[in-house]
């Protein structure tokens, strides 16, 4: 018997040893997984092979089974023909019926226009289509489809709507990238300089590096801008060095990105390192709200880390800040609710962010929330995380009651956030019984199907997925 005690109490010992390392060491098993093929490769047959089993278990314990959805959970997506601004001093509607006429319709835009392309295929070539007549508060330009579904634009063009002039509206149109090497198709949007209170939405946006790109030129940055309920792609991994990330804002302030679905976002070349949407360069007070992220929905098993939203993203030049000089990435940014699923690095990342708010997101499937350095302060609450929530190098993490796993879990291939949902690895995300609720009287942000949350919400985006729309994308 006395054997017996000490032979478990050692055991005990060992766990609580094992567990004392892991979460000292901070890394999590998908990255070691990545670092252990990395160090093994090149290496004797025997040595290259033991790596990747060694990887491939790692991987198997944190990210587990993972399925392809069939329809993925989205904020309702408005079908809106109707150009959604207040009463305005000119509004008239003109038709266009080939690239050429809508060209021509965008070079001479007066305030008020509502450029409408009929109904079927267009198809733009060269660098860019400038976008270079302002609108007004009370009049701003639109570019249209009357109905989402009914026009598709192919891009064989690096960048397509070039936007440098303030008061642009882009709504329900069908844009894919059709260039044949994929650094000829950058953006579907870039959107510089003056081209303030820039607004994109019901579109559909297929097959680009950097879907849209948002940055200064000189002393002039495109701030308020809004993009949302937009479906965001790509059909296959980009074959690039340059940046992959879907939305891709730098030096902007004040932007709305919201109700969007983004997905497949891998990169093949250089660092592989993509991330679905972030703020960085020095800007303040973007926020990204009830979106959905997907980082590998079809696009599956690749190399390279695929990052969710962040705050800084990788971080900026000098050059490239707002004022010249990055103090810090961003200020004040808001992260809240939005669902962000199979990512194979983190979720949400903050880099040198000051001053930012991460609330009630449903993360599966990531590498959980991380926030890096001492310029980096967040209030992260009320979040659900299949991950751990952490910082390093000085960052100031204020985490006030969410539901997250420890990193120890992971190793042992234990997912208590996942298992709270009917089927998590097919975003399944109905609750298989009652979920975990935050005490009666919280207040949290308007969840992710645009609906107010209940007076004792539950941890996370959302109190029912059944409340969301489900689009077949």
């Amino acid at each position: 018997m006395k054997w017996s005690l000490v032979a478990v109490s050692v055991v005990v010992v060992a766990l609580a040893a094992l567990v004392v390392a892991i979460e000292r060491v901070n890394v999590l098993p998908r990255r070691l997984a990545a670092y252990i093929e990395h160090r093994a490769s090149g290496h004797r047959p025997a040595i290259e092979r033991a790596g990747q089993l060694a990887a491939r278990a790692l991987l198997t314990l944190d990210r587990g089974r993972r399925d392809v959805p069939v329809v993925l959970p989205i904020p309702a997506v408005r079908t809106a023909s109707a150009v959604e601004h207040g009463p305005t001093q000119r509004d008239q509607t003109v038709l266009v019926g080939t690239s050429a006429e809508a060209r021509e319709a965008i070079a001479n835009a007066e305030p008020g226009d509502a450029i409408t392309f009929l109904p079927g295929t267009y198809r733009f070539e060269g660098t860019y289509v400038p976008v270079q007549r302002p609108g007004t508060p009370l009049a701003p330009i639109v570019v249209r489809a009357a109905a989402r579904g009914s026009v598709k634009l192919e891009f064989d063009m690096v960048e397509g709507f070039l936007v440098t002039a303030p008061y642009w509206s882009f709504e329900n149109l069908d844009i894919h990238g059709i260039c044949r090497a994929h650094d000829d198709c950058e953006h579907a949007f870039h959107v510089a300089g003056g081209g303030e209170h820039f607004t994109a939405r019901h579109n559909t946006i297929v097959d680009f590096n950097a879907h849209f790109k948002i940055n200064g030129n000189g002393d002039a940055y495109p701030d308020w801008g809004v993009i949302e309920d937009n479906v965001v792609t790509n059909t296959a991994v980009r074959d690039t060095r340059n940046p992959v990330t879907p939305i891709d804002l730098v030096a902007a302030s004040h932007w709305r990105i919201r109700g969007n679905r983004i997905s497949d976002f891998a990169k093949a070349q250089s660092d592989r390192v993509s991330y679905g949407a972030f703020a960085k360069g020095g800007g303040s007070d973007n926020r990204f709200e009830r979106n959905v992220v997907v980082c590998e929905e079809r696009l599956r098993d690749l190399p390279g880390q695929r990052v969710g939203l962040s705050l800084g993203g990788g971080g900026s030049a000098d050059a490239a800040c707002r004022g010249g000089r990055c103090i810090v990435e961003q200020e004040r940014g808001v992260i809240a609710s939005n669902l962000i699923a199979a990512c194979s690095d983190d979720g949400i990342y903050l880099n040198r962010a000051a001053m930012s708010a991460v609330t009630h997101n449903t993360l599966v499937d990531t590498g959980g929330i991380n926030a890096r350095f001492g310029e980096t302060s967040a209030d992260v609450e009320g979040n659900l995380v299949d991950g751990p929530i952490r910082g390093f190098a000085g960052a100031a993490v204020h985490a006030r009651d969410n539901f997250a796993s420890y990193l120890f879990e992971l190793y042992v291939g234990l997912h208590r956030v996942r298992d709270l949902f009917v089927d998590a690895p097919a975003l399944d995300l109905r609750w298989r019984e009652e979920p975990p609720r935050r005490p009666a009287g919280t207040r949290a942000p308007t969840g992710l199907c645009g609906k107010a949350r209940s007076g004792q919400p539950a941890y996370g985006a959302f109190d029912d997925i059944a409340r969301c729309a489900v689009s077949p994308g």
